[in-house]
């Protein structure tokens, strides 16, 4: 079976095509930076796929080498753990790229994630994207899993306290004032709606211990990019992110990221919200310092 080709598959080096002999020094270590870092994602999987796109579109082939892993990947802003987790929500969220998403389910694996993290990862699609991408996700995933032997270590669904308890805990602790004041502007036209936001969103998901909180918002900021339909939910996430220990610098550069699977419009908008957050974060704490002295 030919394997996806989109962002899913390192070429070895020696499947240079004329199309990369010509490019200048620059583009040169461009494209062997790229190699190095698809190779560190894609593990075996490599000339197969490669050889089927060269075929067909040599520069697009390029284009991938250089921009996708060379550019984008290879950057040490975030790990390659990290990023791969971070696909594999946006791909899951998006609902429409399934064999790449099995790539990239494999290349989580093979850059450390764990099964159990990779499915934690797809869980939240319950919560941003809906069930039908949840189920669609967890069988792809299920279907890797399979075909590389592994035995996912199923986590357990039993957490102290009520729902509400965890909830409430778990939105103070991530999302704080910015998630408040979404759950209380549902109150005067669908309370149940909040009840929900805290009880399955924060309660049931997002409390869950099988992945920390910085990963998780991090892969939470690169679905709603990748969607590009939440951008209220998107600044919240920005927000929570901040909140637990990410970096302005962390958030931009997995909204950048998102070119390479959403496109550059989506990520354009999603760093325009990112920049209303920063701002309003630094006012408020020039307005708390200003009080303080």
């Amino acid at each position: 079976m030919i394997r996806p080709i989109i962002f899913g598959a390192a070429m070895l080096i020696s499947t240079h095509t004329a199309a990369s002999d010509t490019l200048d020094e620059r583009d040169s270590s461009r494209y062997e930076l790229g190699l190095k870092t698809m190779e560190s994602v894609a593990g075996d999987d490599a000339a197969q796929t490669v050889n089927s796109l060269e075929k067909l579109s040599p520069d697009l082939a390029r284009f991938v080498v250089e921009f996708a892993y060379g550019d984008l990947i290879a950057s040490d802003a975030l790990d390659l753990k990290t990023r791969e987790l971070a696909t594999v929500a946006a791909l899951a969220g998006m609902g429409n790229a399934y064999p790449e998403l099995t790539f990239h389910v494999n290349g989580a694996l093979n850059v450390g994630a764990s099964s159990e993290e990779i499915v934690e990862t797809i869980l939240l699609t319950a919560v941003y994207t809906g069930f039908p991408t949840s189920l669609n996700a967890v069988s792809t995933a299920r279907g890797v899993f399979a075909e590389r032997g592994i035995e996912v270590q199923v986590a357990s669904s039993e957490q102290e306290g009520s729902r509400r308890d965890r909830g409430m805990k778990a939105l103070e602790r991530i999302s704080g004032a910015s998630g408040e004041e979404v759950v209380s502007g549902l109150e005067d036209i669908a309370p149940a709606l909040g009840d929900f936001i805290i009880d399955f969103s924060y309660g049931d998901v997002l409390s869950r211990p099988g992945l920390d909180d910085r990963t998780r918002e991090l892969a939470t900021i690169a679905m709603l990019t990748a969607v590009g339909t939440a951008t209220p939910q998107l600044k919240v996430h920005v927000n929570a992110a901040l909140n637990v220990g990410v970096t302005q610098a962390e958030v931009v550069e997995v909204i950048i990221q998102m070119t390479g699977y959403a496109g550059f419009p989506a990520a354009i908008n999603a760093i325009s919200a990112a920049r209303e957050v920063f701002a309003d974060r630094a006012e408020e704490s020039v307005a708390t310092e200003t009080r303080e002295e």
